[in-house]
């Protein structure tokens, strides 16, 4: 068979199109799809409340799907939905957890929380649910006394720090930062330095 010259090419090209076609369409559509439900979101009453341990496999899933968040074992987030509820928070639309927050008043200084991970889905991204459920946590029955509140973030996480930056900014309290975890001390270079804001005091929320 004779193929005019660069018409090889052009069939590598068009077979290249056909294949990446859909691909766009798919990418397209879960884009369509994340919009409609995050508007049904917006119309839809978010209820905070503590976690049960039937949503611990759900904690779990939700967790994996938040990068940069570090994943723990499911064991792990039925611990923290059960034992430490008092001092966490889920985020609930309908039937679907849409936001988890998990945290613990720290053994040796009571009136502190330390906020363990805060896990927001996609759908409920850009809706401020994370601020509300920080906000909600500290103004519960298993906060009351909390008047420092402490996390640990990376460096580069830029969207954790904005958070709680802003969080200090709302509860009019200084926030400090210093070196919780090193990343050769105590990771030995598996994991990044892990720095410690720390915010308060603070008063009645």
């Amino acid at each position: 068979m004779y193929l005019l010259p660069g018409y090889g090419d052009f069939l590598r090209v068009f077979s290249l199109f056909c294949h990446l076609l859909p691909l766009v369409f798919k990418k397209k559509y879960l884009e369509k799809q994340l919009t409609i439900e995050r508007l049904v979101l917006q119309l839809t009453d978010i209820e905070l409340r503590a976690p049960t341990a039937e949503e611990g496999h759900r904690v779990h899933r939700l967790v994996a799907e938040c990068a940069p968040l570090d994943p723990n074992s499911l064991y792990c987030n039925l611990l923290q939905s059960t034992h430490f509820a008092a001092t966490s928070v889920a985020a609930v639309a309908g039937h679907q957890l849409v936001g988890f927050s998990s945290g613990y008043r720290i053994p040796a200084r009571p009136d502190t929380l330390f906020v363990w991970q805060v896990a927001v889905g996609k759908p409920a991204r850009g809706l401020g649910l994370a601020t509300r459920m920080l906000r909600h946590l500290l103004a519960s029955e298993g906060c009351r006394g909390v008047r420092f509140l402490e996390t640990s973030i990376t460096p580069d996480n830029r969207a954790s720090w904005a958070l709680f930056k802003g969080l200090a900014t709302q509860l009019e309290a200084p926030l400090e930062e210093s070196l919780l975890f090193d990343r050769e001390r105590h990771f030995a270079g598996a994991h990044d330095s892990e720095m410690l804001a720390r915010i308060g005091p603070f008063g009645d929320r």
